[in-house]
């Protein structure tokens, strides 16, 4: 899995080491590192790397340190190399290093802000200004010359470690920040980094060793790949029947919305449910059939179901009194259901811990509006973690908040973060396809168990984490899916539930390799 870190965590990781005065080699690795990196990249754009120019935008800390060092290095490569003091002072030895390579050095101060940012705008840009350990974002001069670059977008902009203002902890941004195409952390990728909006600045992030990360404790915030849902998909065996892959009910759409209907039970057969059973009208029904034949109508008492899913396109009074008694009796029985949309207005004081809430950004605001300080969509979207532990500690609940970068909180505390789609899935319907597919999981996992011996067990997923990680398994499986269907272009929500196979064969095959 792809684990992420806290900046406290990596700097009590990288404490014994600095008691025993290795700083030294470890500013050297992490420059070394940074240093590569932008020759790989450089080299990948097919430029040539002699008289290039860099510019490195250096705070006093020992991020500016690292910065500095790696210049000095690119120096020895050919690069021309500028230096911009953002405080006026800098890690003195890395500066000295780098004065020596023959970097050429500018101060920032209140009256070149704008004049540097043209200057230095063609090159390739080193966001050394903010570590790990910074709270807040920038301030005065440093503020002003990044809100000029970030308007003139240099050609290349490489962040060490964070980008300055994202916040390593938790992704908030602190305005403005420096978009940069490629990230280079430092012993351990940063939870900010995989967490929206932070994650929207950060661009591809690649990890440099240090020599610090067998000491890290747990992760805070972890991430399947893509080999890691190859081990855990459900897989059916040999005898294997259609109650033993897992039984699904449903309720969801309306006469008004008989799309989500549709779209929910047919995303829900394409993700490997052994039986979807449709709760609904008639009318409802009868346009979900057609579309998905395999499907069951249950009009009154539904047969056996080993998971719910309720919420998309509810609608109707009648439709709401059904999602209330399921929701009822599936808190008796211990059954896992998925709500979203509708359903959410009809939760409990408290769910159980194996029901999985999809709320997006606004009606999460809504599920915390009940307590004393008011939370806006504005509120949730610039600090996604925050809010999704908060919702899962208050309802009980797992919390999958839907978004570009999907952060799911398990009440336990635990985070994962899944970001496979593409831009062109927000559309509509595309949240109904989502709940399908988690559905079919929830039935399909809820079969099989997900015991101590089971494959989330053997990626040391805590018994308490794992409802979470189904979550993030069937989001990631959603985005795959939307970005397979799009290619880069348009798509419907049809679209997405269509490609939600090749995405098992895909990662049958991937397994299988």
């Amino acid at each position: 899995m792809i684990s992420a870190f806290t900046g406290t965590q990596i700097r009590a990781a990288e404490e014994p080491l600095l008691d025993a005065g290795e700083g030294a080699v470890l500013m050297q690795r992490a420059a070394y590192g940074l240093a590569n990196a932008v020759v790989r990249e450089l080299r990948a754009e097919g430029r040539r790397l002699y008289g290039s120019s860099v510019t490195v935008l250096a705070g006093k800390g020992n991020n500016g340190g690292d910065g500095l060092y790696a210049a000095a290095m690119l120096a020895g490569r050919g690069m021309r190399t500028t230096a911009v003091l953002t405080t006026g002072s800098a890690h003195p030895d890395a500066l000295a290093a780098f004065r020596t390579a023959g970097g050429r050095v500018h101060v920032l101060d209140e009256d070149n802000a704008e004049e540097l940012a043209v200057l230095i705008a063609g090159d390739v840009v080193i966001d050394a200004i903010l570590g790990t350990g910074a709270r807040g974002g920038l301030r005065g001069s440093a503020a002003e010359l990044i809100a000029a670059l970030e308007e003139l977008k240099p050609a290349l902009v490489v962040a060490c470690d964070v980008p300055s203002g994202v916040d390593a902890d938790t992704g908030e941004v602190h305005w403005p920040v420096l978009t940069a195409r490629l990230t280079v952390a430092f012993g351990g990728v940063k939870a900010g980094l995989m967490a929206d909006p932070g994650e929207g600045c950060a661009g591809r992030v690649i990890l440099v060793p240090i020599g610090i990360e067998e000491d890290l404790p747990a992760p805070a915030l972890r991430r399947f790949s893509a080999a890691d849902l190859a081990g855990v998909l459900p897989d059916p065996g040999r005898r294997a029947q259609k109650y033993t892959r897992g039984v699904l009910g449903i309720v969801a759409g309306s006469e008004r919305y008989t799309g989500a209907a549709a779209l929910c039970v047919e995303a829900a057969s394409a993700a490997g449910t052994g039986m979807v059973r449709y709760l609904g009208p008639e009318a409802v029904a009868r346009q979900v059939l057609a579309r998905t034949p395999e499907a069951i109508w249950e009009p009154a008492e539904p047969g056996r179901v080993q998971a719910w899913l309720l919420g998309p396109g509810l609608d109707g009074a009648e439709q709401l009194q059904r999602a209330r008694d399921v929701l009822a009796s599936a808190s008796g029985s211990g059954q896992p259901a998925v709500v979203d949309a509708g359903a959410l207005k009809l939760l409990p004081e408290r769910c159980p811990p194996n029901w999985i809430l999809t709320p997006h950004a606004g009606e999460l605001a809504a599920l915390l509006g009940g307590g004393e300080v008011r939370v806006t969509r504005e509120d949730v979207e610039s600090r996604t973690v925050h809010f999704a532990r908060l919702a899962a500690g208050h309802t009980g609940a797992v919390v999958l908040l839907k978004g570009a970068t999907t952060v799911i909180a398990s009440p336990s505390g635990a985070v994962f973060s899944q970001s496979d789609g593409c831009p062109w899935m927000s559309t509509a319907g595309s949240g109904d396809v989502l709940g399908g597919i988690l559905g079919a999981l929830a039935a399909a996992y809820a079969e099989s168990g997900l015991d101590d011996d089971g494959p989330f067990a053997a990626l040391e997923i805590a018994p308490d984490e794992r409802w979470a990680a189904v979550a993030a398994v069937g989001a990631s499986i959603h985005g795959m899916a939307g970005s397979a269907a799009s290619a880069g272009g348009p798509l419907t929500a049809s679209d997405i539930a269509r490609a939600v196979p090749g995405v098992f064969r895909f990662l049958k095959e991937h397994r299988a390799g």
